[in-house]
């Protein structure tokens, strides 16, 4: 057998395509379209909002702080008229004050085809009024101020409360579609092959679940819809710059298209430094995971400076690649800076010359400059974004990959056997002419035949890489054969949901694993239905008692991670306690009691004693200890059976299995 499990890189993709990422995406977003729609349409109002502040200025500049009488072709033909404060004189107070001031000639008294008599006063003149008359005369005008002011504050307040909702929203429509693709991404991974598990590190895999998933949360939280903001804003602002300033606005406009090309030639070299940091990241995770699992190894073997020196270059390409991506976003972020503040220049210096021409007013620069400070801000923040979409691409890229995996047992549903007649007792299993391998033209097993009736016992001996643990993987099909075929009741295993297999077949691993949690858990499965006396039933048969008896809290005893707490002969006891509450037709013990004591050994002999009979079981070991007490045993070398029979025929015949067992009986492995 050769598996993958150790440390690999990542697998290069081709050229991706954004599209169709985010096409692949949607279906995952539909079911909180509402919540998403809903967020957008509170991003044009908030949008509309942000538009109105800098018009409100201008609205408080030429209206009543320096109010403009007349149109901008007006104001060029009559200069003077945008330098006069124009005032009706339709009030006493109003009267009286030109009167007080008549000797002064402050005010000229004019009128209109109406009939209505003005007063204007130049604006340098102002300050020549006393602080109470001044009052007076620009009451309108502060009235008018006081109203924008308080539109101006709604307008902040209502656009804060509306963000608010609209963060609210969007970040739960995120969240649930984070949560819903993680959930199908466990889903998928859990119903794949060994065969996946074989050539996948574990910490690759991790890193698809967590840190991929959560990139995919910051792109329809943050990416969505501060897009959607921030191209409602460019467009509305081009808008208003157009209708406020025509001239003004092309030549603001005219250095978009340096922008357009900065932002190309970002994006095409941004993508390949984000999928090269998701690279590393998996790496890295891949490489400290192995680290940590094998860590005894390291320090046994005194390869920890060897083992730091490769993490340390592999860390260093991580950094390289972290750099990359911070080299491109230090030329391309300066680069709209110091073009946005040649286009500020430039409208200061042309707006300027138009203000002292007297063909725009003061309130139309100062909202302009206004809007080009917030136009070229979500080009800044389309820039930050693209940075998480191309992290989120990439991410998306790997777990696609993933999910487009297919590494699944096949079923063949032509042959599909009647789930009602494959769910009967287990009566009769078959191996047909069996040849199989993990890697294409490296067989480990060879044309294997053989069978085993319901209450037989089977043994598989030989030495190590004969193929005996492969033959067990079969059985409760983890994997299917290259050629041959194996039969449940005489359906071929190819045809049989894998569920119903493994209801009747529980295998004892060589290696067991425990989950974290309490004995009782690892045992039962938090079967809710198992009584006190059938515990203390499978308890005794599988020599749990006396060890659990031992532990301060029993059955309660919450076990570390992988069951480390404990020692490996007990693991093994609890795995073989969990096979029995199981209670399946078919019991596999692959080197069942390879990790145990002589004392632990013998115990396990009389349990399985007990255990075999009236119940199909098949013991795989290269001990002959338990072997020698089977029905039937077959000897297996280099993939192939070489004999078969009992334990006293195979003695008689004085071959392979008699040199292993007269080498175990010399090595004291087994009695004599």
């Amino acid at each position: 057998m050769q598996f993958d499990f150790g440390y690999s890189e990542e697998k290069k993709l081709g050229k991706p395509y954004d599209i169709k990422l985010l096409r692949r995406l949607y279906p995952f977003s539909k079911p909180y379209r509402v919540w998403l729609l809903s967020s957008i349409f509170l991003i044009i109002f908030i949008t509309l909002l942000d538009l109105a502040l800098p018009f409100l200025i201008k609205i408080a500049i030429d209206s009543y702080i320096i109010p403009q009488t007349s149109t901008s072709k007006q104001i060029a033909q009559n200069r003077d008229s945008a330098k006069e404060l124009k005032i009706a004189i339709t009030d006493q107070k109003i009267k009286a004050l030109i009167q007080k001031y008549k000797g002064q000639n402050l005010f000229s008294i004019k009128g209109d085809q109406a009939g209505i008599l003005y007063a204007t006063i130049p604006f340098d003149r102002l300050s020549r009024l006393d602080q109470k008359d001044l009052k007076i005369l620009r009451k309108k005008d502060l009235s008018g101020l006081t109203t924008i002011f308080i539109f101006f504050l709604a307008a902040v307040v209502l656009s804060f409360s509306l963000n608010l909702f609209q963060y609210i929203m969007m970040e739960y429509a995120g969240q649930m579609i984070m949560h819903d693709l993680r959930m199908k991404l466990f889903q998928h991974i859990q119903n794949l092959s060994l065969t996946f598990f074989n050539n996948n590190p574990t910490a690759r895999l991790v890193t698809r679940v967590t840190n991929d998933i959560q990139n995919m949360h910051e792109l329809f939280t943050s990416v969505v819809s501060l897009v959607f903001k921030d191209l409602f804003l460019l467009a509305g602002i081009a808008l208003v710059l157009l209708i406020m300033d025509l001239k003004l606005a092309l030549i603001s406009f005219s250095v978009l298209p340096f922008v357009a090309w900065a932002a190309i030639g970002f994006s095409s070299k941004a993508r390949d430094a984000f999928r090269i940091l998701r690279i590393k990241v998996a790496e890295i995770n891949t490489r400290f995971s192995e680290t940590i699992g094998g860590i005894k190894i390291i320090q046994s073997f005194t390869k920890e400076d060897n083992n730091y020196r490769n993490f340390q270059t592999l860390n260093h390409e991580n950094f390289i690649a972290g750099m990359q991506q911070v080299n491109i976003f230090a030329v391309f972020m300066p680069v709209i800076e110091m073009i946005g503040t040649i286009v500020l220049a430039v409208v200061i210096f042309k707006g300027g010359q138009d203000v002292l021409s007297q063909t725009i007013s003061i309130g139309t620069l100062v909202a302009f400059i206004s809007y080009m400070k917030m136009f070229f801000r979500p080009i800044r923040d389309l820039a930050e974004k693209y940075n998480i979409l191309q992290n989120a691409m990439a991410s998306a890229e790997r777990i696609f990959l993933l999910l487009d995996n297919q590494q699944k047992l096949p079923l063949a549903h032509k042959d599909f056997v009647d789930q009602k007649v494959a769910a009967g007792s287990l009566q009769k299993i078959s191996f047909e002419n069996v040849s199989f391998s993990y890697i294409k033209n490296e067989p480990v097993l060879h044309n294997i035949s053989f069978n085993i009736k319901k209450g037989q016992s089977l043994a598989v001996v030989g030495p190590t890489g004969s193929g005996k643990t492969s033959i067990a993987g079969l059985m409760v099909r983890f994997y299917d054969p290259d050629r041959g075929q194996v039969r449940l009741n005489g359906h071929k295993l190819t045809a049989i949901s894998p569920d119903i297999i493994r209801e009747k077949i529980v295998l004892v691993m060589q290696d067991p694993f425990l989950f974290s949690g309490t004995i009782k858990k690892n045992i039962f499965q938090q079967n809710k239905n198992i009584t006190a006396a059938e515990i203390t039933a499978i308890l005794k048969v599988s020599n749990c008692t006396n060890f659990i008896d031992r532990l301060p809290k029993g059955l309660d005893t919450v076990l570390a991670e992988g069951g480390t707490s404990i020692s490996s002969g007990e693991r093994q006891l609890i795995a073989i306690a969990r096979a029995f509450a199981a209670n399946p037709d078919l019991i596999i013990f692959d080197e069942a009691s390879s990790y145990m004591d002589s004392q632990t050994e013998d115990g396990i002999q009389k349990a399985l004693a007990n255990l075999m009979t009236g119940r199909t079981s098949i013991i795989i070991a290269h001990r002959l200890t338990t072997a020698r007490y089977a029905d039937r045993i077959i000897v297996l070398k280099e993939g192939r059976i070489i004999e078969t029979g009992s334990h006293d025929q195979l003695l008689e015949q004085k071959g392979l299995y008699y040199k292993l067992n007269y080498l175990q009986s010399r090595m004291g492995i087994i009695a004599k």
